[in-house]
């Protein structure tokens, strides 16, 4: 999976939702997302990273993406 195509998927998270993915060793397979996203309002920071995990599920189990690091948060309201 591609950069790109791990945004592509990670973006569907919601309409507002805005992410950025570094590839950390250049495999593609090792990966950090930072997503921001109206649809983590009142979860905890586990139950926001389980709603990312399941979006990657079958390319997690599969080893197609083999780590993703996360960093999630709510839009700064102001």
């Amino acid at each position: 999976m591609t950069p790109d195509e791990l945004k592509i998927r990670l973006e569907a998270l919601g309409p507002d939702t805005q992410v950025e993915v570094d590839d950390l060793t250049g495999t593609q397979n090792h990966y950090q997302a930072t997503i921001e996203s109206s649809v983590f309002e009142g979860k905890s920071m586990i139950q926001q990273h389980q709603m990312v995990y399941a979006l990657v599920k079958e390319e997690m189990a599969s080893n197609e993406v083999h780590a993703l690091s996360l960093k999630t948060s709510v839009p700064k309201k102001g």
